[in-house]
C-alpha cells in the first residue's frame, strides 16, 4: 500500500481519520476498492466502516444498476 501526505487547511477542522474515511468511501462507491481494502485505508475494521458508510451517503451495496437489472430479470 503506499503512503500519501496531504495538506489540508486547519480551518476544516476534519481529524485525519474523518478525511480517510472520505477518500475511502468515495473509493468504495466507484467501485475503486473492495469493502475490506476501503475499510483498510479507513483505518477500521470491515463491520464499523460498513456501518459509516451511511452516514457518508454511500450504500454498502455497491452494485451497478445495470448488474441489478439483469438480476431481476434472471429471477
Amino acid at each position: 500500500m503506499r503512503t500519501i501526505t496531504l495538506y489540508m487547511p486547519d480551518s476544516l477542522g476534519m481529524e485525519n481519520r474523518e478525511v480517510a474515511m472520505l477518500v475511502a468511501s468515495r473509493l468504495y462507491e466507484q467501485g475503486k476498492l473492495s469493502l475490506g481494502q476501503a475499510a483498510e485505508v479507513a483505518g477500521l475494521t470491515k463491520r464499523s466502516f460498513a456501518e459509516l458508510l451511511g452516514s457518508y451517503n454511500v450504500s454498502i451495496f455497491n452494485y451497478p444498476a445495470s448488474d441489478l437489472s439483469r438480476d431481476v430479470a434472471n429471477a
